[in-house]
C-alpha cells in the first residue's frame, strides 16, 4: 500500500467545485472526488495551523497535548512528566510512528516543523524534506523536491508521504503570468452590496479594510490583492486571488497524479486531499484569515481514494456524518490492519490515548459490516491563536447548528455567545443566539460535558491539570492581540486611529469600551 496525504494549506472546501462552488477552481480534485469518497462535514478539532497539525499527527485534542496556540507556553506540548522514558509519548504514540510499526516508510515534504518549531509534527517520520521557506515556498520550489522523491521511491511499496502545498495561504502569490481564470466569473451571489457595506464598517484584524491584519494588504509585493475591500470590484479582485491560487495548486496536483500514473502506481496508491484548516472569505466579516473557531476556519475538505474493489464500490459517494480530522489516523490504521494478511504483533489498533474515532467502514464499502461507519453526535472546535473560542457543531431539529463561545475576542467585535444555522446561513452573517436561547443552552451543555470528559483525561494522563486555553488567557490573550503581523508589540492606539481615519468611528468606540486598560 502507498499512501499520499495532500495537505493543501488554508483550503476552504466551499471554494472547491466538487463541494458545490460555482467556479471551476478544482477540475483535478473534482475528478478524484468522482472516484473517491467525499466527506462533507470534516472539521479540524483545533485551529489554526500548529494546533491542527499537532492534533492530527498526535491523534489528540489540543486540550490534551497542550498545543492550542501559535505563541507562548501553549504553543508547546505539555511535558510528559516523570514517567517519560528513553522516548516520549509524542514519539511513540504519533500517527507516523504507528505507521512505522506496520512496516511503512514515512516521509514528509514540508517546512512546517521549522515554521513553528514543532518536533511533535515531525515525530515518527523516517524522512523529512524541509523546502526551506517556512511556508512561503511556491509550488515551483516544492515540485523539484517532490519529483526527486518520487523518482527514488514511487515504485516501492508501503510508503506514506505527507506533502504540503502553500500557495493557497495568504498572501496570494500566484505568478502574474498565470493569468486570471476567473476574470469573467462573478463572485458568489451572497456578496450583495448591503453585505459588503456592512463588512466595510467592521473593525478587527483581517476585516475588509484591514486585509493585512491591522493594515492594508501589501499590493506592491502581491499585486493580486487589493489594498482594501470597499466595493464589488475590490471584493472580486480579492476572491479572484484566492480562487486562482486554488486552481494553481489544483494544476500542481494534476502533475503529481500524472507522475504516479507514469510510475505505474496510481491505481494502488491511496490519495487523501485535505487541509490543516479552511479560510474565512467573508465568513463572519473576516477575509483571508483562519483565526476563529467557526465554519470558515474549521471546516476542511476530506476526499479519500482508497485502493481495492471494496473501496471502488464506495467511489463517487458523499458522507455527511460529522467527523474530526483526527479521526483519519485510526481510520487509516484500521483499513491497513484489515488488509494485512500477516499483522505484526504491534499492529493491534490505535494508541489508547488517541481521541480519534474510526470511520473505516465508509471507505471499505459493504464488504465488512464490522467496520464503523457512524460519525459524531457533535464536534467541539477550539481556536486559541487569534481568539480564544470553543464552538459546538451539531444537528438538531432538522437544522445544522454552530454555537461559538468567546473567551477572548482577539480585538474582533464578537459577543460571548454566537449561534448560526449553517444550512440557511453558511457564511455566518446572522447571529441567532438571542432568538434561540434553548439551542444555546443545549450547546453550552454539550460543551461543558465535553470539557468535563476532556479534563478528566488531562488529570489522568498529563503531568498537570491545566486547560491550555486558560494558559493563553493568563499570558495576555491570543498571540495576535499582543503582536502585529511582524511580531512587534501591537499599539492599540495606532489601530484605533486607523479605524477612525477609515470611517469606522463606531468600531473604534467599541474597542475603547472593551479595552480601556489598553488605551
Amino acid at each position: 500500500m502507498r499512501i499520499l496525504y495532500l495537505d493543501l494549506d488554508a483550503l476552504n472546501p466551499s471554494h472547491l467545485s466538487c463541494y458545490g462552488y460555482h467556479r471551476n477552481t478544482s477540475p483535478v480534485i473534482d475528478a478524484l472526488a468522482d472516484r473517491a469518497v467525499r466527506f462533507d462535514n470534516v472539521y479540524c478539532s483545533d485551529a489554526p495551523c500548529l494546533p491542527s497539525r499537532t492534533a492530527l499527527y498526535q491523534g489528540r485534542f489540543g486540550i490534551h497535548t497542550g498545543v492550542v496556540g501559535h505563541g507562548g507556553t501553549a504553543a508547546d506540548p505539555k511535558r510528559q512528566g516523570p514517567e517519560r522514558g528513553f522516548s516520549s509519548t509524542y514519539e511513540d504514540d504519533s500517527f507516523p510512528r504507528q505507521l512505522q510499526k506496520r512496516g511503512y516508510h514515512t516521509a514528509m515534504i514540508s517546512p512546517f516543523g521549522q515554521r513553528h518549531a514543532a518536533h511533535q509534527y515531525y515525530a515518527g517520520f523516517s524522512e523529512i524534506h524541509n523546502t526551506g521557506m517556512c511556508g512561503h515556498e511556491p509550488v515551483e520550489r516544492v515540485e523539484p523536491v517532490l519529483d526527486r522523491w518520487l523518482t527514488a521511491n514511487a515504485a516501492n511499496d508501503n510508503w506514506y508521504l505527507h506533502l504540503n502545498f502553500w500557495d493557497i495561504h495568504t498572501p496570494y502569490r500566484t505568478p502574474e503570468g498565470y493569468g486570471n481564470p476567473f476574470a469573467d466569473d462573478p463572485v458568489s451571489e451572497w456578496f450583495t452590496d448591503d453585505v459588503i457595506a456592512k463588512h466595510v464598517q467592521r473593525g478587527g484584524p483581517h476585516s475588509a479594510q484591514d486585509l493585512g491584519m491591522y493594515e492594508d494588504s501589501d499590493t506592491v509585493n502581491y499585486p493580486r490583492t487589493p489594498a482594501r475591500i470597499t466595493d464589488q470590484a475590490s471584493l472580486k479582485k480579492w476572491i479572484d486571488g484566492y480562487d486562482t491560487a486554488v486552481r494553481y495548486v489544483d494544476d500542481a496536483v494534476g502533475r503529481l497524479f500524472d507522475r504516479l500514473r507514469a510510475a505505474g502506481v496510481w491505481e494502488d496508491t491511496a490519495v487523501i486531499i485535505s487541509a490543516d484548516h479552511g479560510e474565512n472569505q467573508g465568513d463572519m466579516g473576516i477575509y483571508g484569515e483562519h483565526g476563529t473557531a467557526d465554519q470558515g476556519t474549521c471546516h476542511i475538505p476530506m476526499i479519500v481514494k482508497w485502493p481495492g474493489e471494496a473501496a471502488e464500490a464506495a467511489a463517487g459517494t458523499a458522507d455527511t456524518n460529522l467527523h474530526y480530522h483526527l479521526d483519519w489516523p485510526p481510520t487509516c490504521l484500521e483499513l491497513i490492519d484489515r488488509e494485512s494478511a500477516d499483522k505484526a504483533a504491534e499492529s493491534t489498533g490505535a494508541p489508547a490515548v488517541w481521541d480519534g474515532q474510526s470511520y473505516a467502514g465508509v471507505l471499505a464499502g459493504a464488504s465488512d459490516a464490522n467496520l464503523p461507519t457512524e460519525g459524531r453526535d457533535e464536534l467541539i472546535l477550539s481556536q486559541c491563536a487569534h481568539v480564544c473560542q470553543r464552538s459546538v457543531r451539531f444537528d438538531e431539529g432538522g437544522r445544522s447548528w454552530l454555537y461559538i463561545r468567546t473567551y477572548h475576542d482577539g480585538l474582533h467585535p464578537f459577543p460571548k455567545h454566537m449561534l448560526y444555522d449553517l444550512a440557511s446561513d453558511p457564511h455566518e452573517q446572522h447571529n441567532l443566539a438571542e432568538e434561540h436561547p434553548q439551542v444555546v443552552r443545549d450547546a453550552v451543555y454539550r460543551l461543558m460535558e465535553w470539557h468535563d470528559q476532556a479534563m478528566a483525561t488531562v488529570v489522568r494522563d498529563c503531568s498537570d491539570a491545566v486547560d491550555p486555553m486558560y494558559t493563553v488567557l493568563r499570558e495576555g490573550g491570543p498571540e495576535h492581540t499582543r503582536h502585529g503581523i511582524e511580531g512587534e508589540p501591537l499599539s492599540l492606539g495606532v489601530y484605533l486611529a486607523r479605524l477612525e481615519a477609515t470611517g469606522r468611528a463606531q468600531a473604534a468606540a467599541d474597542l475603547r469600551a472593551r479595552y480601556p486598560e489598553k488605551i
